[in-house]
């Protein structure tokens, strides 16, 4: 009898263990095709539809981003997309990777357009752009809640030839001269 005890509390012990990983996997894979539509959303300019994958109280944090390095809502999240489409109206995002564990989902992608609108103290430089973003989502009650996310903005100042050349090198020539 004892031995019956014992086996049964293994397998009911194996079985609730394969039963949470089947939890964790499936909530997991649900929170990577959140922050996957999400991009797709952000990527078509469907800013009406992004209260469907982000929170009304979402907040983002990015030191890259000098102008704006906390956003506490999601209007204001979408008053900075309105500014950045303005300067780069071609901009998209390819996404390369993303890792979920728990409520967090880290992404890395690519963020390229051209620059063809004022950006900040910035005119217009018609040169195309490409950066590196890193960052991740904390998802809470199936919606993203906070964003942490960052680039390299010398690397992209660079690009847009809106930084002197680097030491010993030649400014690339103009039409001018």
């Amino acid at each position: 009898m004892y031995q019956k005890v014992v086996l049964a509390l293994v397998v009911l012990s194996l079985a609730l263990t394969f039963s949470s990983c089947s939890n964790v996997a499936d909530q997991n894979a649900a929170n990577k095709a959140l922050v996957t539509e999400t991009f797709e959303a952000l990527n078509n300019r469907a800013y009406e539809t992004l209260d469907q994958y982000m929170a009304t109280d979402f907040v983002r944090h990015s030191q890259a981003t000098v102008e704006a390095p906390l956003i506490e809502s999601l209007e204001a999240f979408r008053a900075m997309l309105a500014v950045w489409d303005g300067a780069l109206p071609d901009a998209k995002m390819t996404l390369h990777q993303l890792i979920a564990e728990g409520d967090l989902v880290a992404f890395y992608v690519t963020y390229a357009g051209t620059h063809t609108g004022p950006m900040g103290p910035y005119p217009p430089t018609g040169k195309e752009m490409s950066l590196e973003c890193f960052g991740y989502h904390r998802i809470e009650n199936g919606k993203i809640a906070e964003t942490w996310v960052t680039w390299d903005n010398m690397a992209t100042m660079a690009q847009l030839g809106l930084l002197p050349p680097p030491p010993g090198e030649e400014p690339a020539p103009t039409e001018e001269g």
